[in-house]
Order: structure tokens, then C-alpha cells, then sequence
């Protein structure tokens, strides 16, 4: 039979009840001939109490412990769906990463899939089981230990399995209805999207749409996974969600498909860096090396020897780079007079694969934003993305301008 793969976030299996709306939708998907395989998270907020009780226990605590005790969760909500699914007449079994198995990295709390070998639950849906309910987020190490994926390894584990076992479709069932031209609590006027592309996808979600977790989206057009964002809470319908798949699979599109941000902004500022060879590779390779996600960087031009050089990264990881740099020093190749941090800063980004062929979108988007008496601190662009740095305070206002500069509230034309 047909595989479909079916992914139920933390709300979508808060409570029994919800666990039991769930089921219904996976049996309906049963009924239509497929065999399930439902990836399902821990219920909603369980992840963040299991690690609570790690912190309390133990503050600076065994890695291979935090991996064995937070992926816990996950189990549970596995076992549940099964008994319900057979409460239903359902044939069911809840597999942990270690009995599928999952094979991971040794890298714990951060671990990549390796491999799914398919074997074992192929031959249970041959003696027929119709629905494999999978704890995601957790697999197994080469040592056996249990490994966890990190925030939001459930639907990398959803899109690794539709890969591994040739899957229709990949159906992430979350508490939205799908994917918006932006977040509709900022912008009253957001839309549903029908479609949606890979590299769009992937943009939005690595500059702050919270929708899909960055690795799955990699993972599915790596792997031409049809991945498809909808909500457990409304009515199954065929056209329901959001489709994401190939830029040749949407026939038109807007030059612009979405309004990304990002509330939790930092900016950089390394004043009067010595200007020579190897200097942005030793700054970099520091921040790399403290495990410092950096996005946005901009050199200014050089005088008497001298430039400042800024960058932008995560709030929370201001003090990592300050620190890192810090203990660069001179005699590590960083020269540099005075570090100045905004943490008062958000990242607004337009997005769409219509700007390859469409020339004005950054005149647009930087006109807008003057119009609106916002400064505009940084800029970043690719081929499908503009990037700016304003004042925080200013971020939605700016969000709200932007969509309707672009008419993101009109369907595609």
C-alpha cells in the first residue's frame, strides 16, 4: 500500500482529547488505503517541564542523561496514540527512535540522522499493522545511547522517514492552518498561501517563521519530500494547508510571497578592526567556534589601515561573542579598539523567488520604510531575500507596511 506520513506537533496532542481528534485523522487517511506512519512530539509544554526538572536536578549535567529524560515525552504521546488508534479498531504499534531504529550522530541534545533503515516496520505493515506511531525527535546513538534531535526534531524526523520510505506526502499538523504571507497576529490582512516553494520555505523559516523547523525543510527538497502544513483542528478538506514543493509545481507567483521577522536581534559593532589580510577569517572563525550563529556582516571601507566591521546575531548570544572576541585579542589575530552591542534591534526580510526576474523590489522596500520615518541600520540581500536591521519598536509597524506595499493580502496573480 501507499505510505503517508502524518506529524502531530505539542498542541495538536495536548490531551487525550486531542489525541483522539488526531487519531480520527489518521484513520481517515487509513481508510483511503494508505499505510500511516504518525510522528507525533511530546504533549504540549511536557518537553519544557522534563527540562526544568534536568536543571533543578542536576545544572551542569551528563548530556546522554538530558537526551534519555527530555525524549521521554515523546514516548508517551507515542503510546497513547497507538492504544487510541486500537481503541478505534486500528491494527497500531508506537515505536521509540531505538526500536525503529534511528540512527544518529553521537552528538546528544544536537544529534543529525544518518540513516532509517525501513526493514522493520516494513515487515509489521506486511503482517498487518496500518499505522506505526513513531516518537520523533529522538533516535540512537552509535554507542546506543538515545540522542535527541534538538527544538523542533520532530519534523525533521517526519521528513527524514517520508524520504526513507518513498512517502506521497508529508503532512505536518500544527496549530495553523498553514503558511502566511506573515504573522496574521501583526498583520490582520495575512494570507493563507496554497503554495509555497522550497527555497521560499527555507528562507522564511531560517529569518524567523516558526512554522517548520529549518533542517526538514532542507531535508525535503534535498529529497523531493511534498511536504504539507495544515491544521489538526479544522475540518480534513482536500485543499486544506499549505503545499510545499517544487518552484516548477507554482505556476505564478508574487514577486514578493512573504514578510519574515525576527524579534530577537543583536548588533555587532567591532570599531577600528585592523584591515588585513586574515582578520574577518580570524573574527569569524572565533565567533564559529563559540558556537555563535552570525547573519548579517558588513566591512566599511578602510582608513589609514582601519575599518569597523558589523554583524548581526541571536540576542541571547551577544555575551558568547563578546567573550569569544574578547579572549581573541591581539595575539590571536584580533585587533580591534572598542565592541559596541544593540540588542534593542529586529530583522525584517522579504522573500520571494519573484525577485530573480524582477528588478525595484529593494527600492520598494527601502522607500516604505522611509515613508514610515524607519532607519534602516543594516542590510543583507540574495537572490531571493532582502534583509534589514531596525529599531525593535519599530518592527511591526514595518512588517504591517511592508505587506501592504507588496498587497500580500491579494492572491497570486
Amino acid at each position: 500500500m501507499p505510505t503517508l506520513v502524518m506529524k502531530f506537533g505539542g498542541t495538536s496532542v495536548a490531551t487525550l482529547d486531542r489525541i483522539k481528534r488526531a487519531a480520527k485523522r489518521v484513520g481517515l487517511e487509513v481508510a483511503n488505503g494508505y499505510d500511516v506512519i504518525a510522528i507525533v512530539s511530546a504533549m504540549s509544554g511536557k518537553t519544557n517541564e522534563l527540562v526544568g526538572w534536568v536543571n533543578e536536578t542536576s545544572p551542569i549535567y551528563d548530556a546522554r542523561e538530558y537526551d534519555a529524560v527530555v525524549s521521554s515525552g515523546e514516548n508517551v504521546t507515542a503510546g497513547l496514540m497507538a492504544m487510541t488508534l486500537q481503541e478505534m479498531s486500528i491494527p497500531a504499534r508506537s515505536w521509540q527512535g531505538w526500536q525503529v531504529p534511528l540512527l544518529t550522530s553521537p552528538i546528544h541534545s544536537a544529534a543529525r540522522i544518518q540513516q532509517i533503515p525501513t526493514e522493520n516496520i516494513l515487515a509489521k505493515f506486511a503482517q498487518g499493522m496500518r499505522v506505526a506511531v513513531v516518537a520523533g525527535f529522538q533516535g540512537i546513538s552509535p554507542e546506543g545511547r538515545i540522542t535527541t534531535l534538538g527544538r523542533g526534531g520532530s519534523d525533521t524526523t517526519a521528513v527524514a522517514f517520508a524520504a526513507a520510505f518513498l512517502a506521497d506526502r508529508c503532512d505536518i499538523y500544527t496549530d495553523v492552518d498553514g503558511v502566511y504571507t506573515t504573522d496574521p497576529r501583526v498583520a490582520e490582512n495575512a494570507r493563507k498561501l496554497d503554495k509555497i516553494s522550497f527555497e521560499e520555505m527555507l528562507e522564511l523559516a531560517s529569518l524567523g517563521a516558526k512554522v517548520l523547523q529549518t533542517r526538514s525543510v532542507e531535508l525535503a527538497m534535498r529529497f523531493k519530500v511534498k511536504l504539507r502544513v495544515l491544521s489538526s483542528f479544522d475540518e480534513p478538506s482536500e485543499n486544506a494547508g499549505t503545499l510545499v514543493c517544487h518552484e516548477e509545481e507554482i505556476m505564478e507567483s508574487n514577486v514578493v510571497s512573504g514578510i519574515a521577522f525576527s524579534r530577537d536581534e543583536a548588533k555587532i559593532t567591532l570599531v577600528s578592526v585592523a584591515d588585513r589580510p586574515g582578520i574577518a577569517a580570524a573574527i569569524f572563525g572565533h565567533l564559529s567556534d563559540a558556537g555563535v550563529n552570525v547573519d548579517m556582516i558588513i566591512q566599511n571601507i578602510a582608513e589609514d589601515g582601519r575599518t569597523d566591521m558589523t554583524f548581526s546575531c541571536p540576542t541571547e548570544q551577544v555575551s558568547r561573542a563578546e567573550k569569544a572576541l574578547q579572549a581573541g585579542g591581539p595575539e590571536n589575530h584580533v585587533n580591534f579598539q572598542q565592541l559596541i552591542a544593540d540588542t534593542s534591534v529586529a530583522k525584517i526580510s522579504a522573500v520571494g523567488i519573484g525577485m530573480r526576474s524582477q528588478s525595484g523590489v529593494a527600492a520598494k522596500m527601502f522607500k516604505t520604510l522611509s515613508d514610515e520615518g524607519i532607519n534602516i541600520k543594516v542590510i543583507a540581500t540574495s537572490e531571493i531575500k532582502i534583509s534589514v536591521l531596525i529599531d525593535r519598536k519599530y518592527m511591526e509597524l514595518a512588517v504591517q507596511a511592508l505587506h501592504d506595499a507588496f498587497e500580500l493580502e491579494k492572491p497570486h496573480s
